[in-house]
């Protein structure tokens, strides 16, 4: 499976809610903390899922601090 990955700024208190919700949907993604202290995670996004993905993220910025890296 070819996943492509995508990454995040977050705060450090929100990266387990975040990972939470993000692997709460079956097969979407996986989550992985890249760094830290930087609060820094990567998503690696199975093929299929962009759209879904992006509806979430949208969502889950309403709540919490989300900044893509690129």
């Amino acid at each position: 499976m070819d996943t492509q990955s995508k990454y995040f700024r977050l705060r450090r208190g929100d990266i387990a809610y975040f990972k939470f919700i993000i692997e709460s949907y079956e097969g979407m993604a996986v989550v992985r903390t890249q760094d830290p202290r930087e609060a820094i995670v990567e998503l690696m996004v199975a093929p299929g899922w962009d759209k879904d993905l992006e509806e979430i993220l949208e969502g889950l910025g309403k709540e919490i601090l989300i900044e893509p890296i690129i």
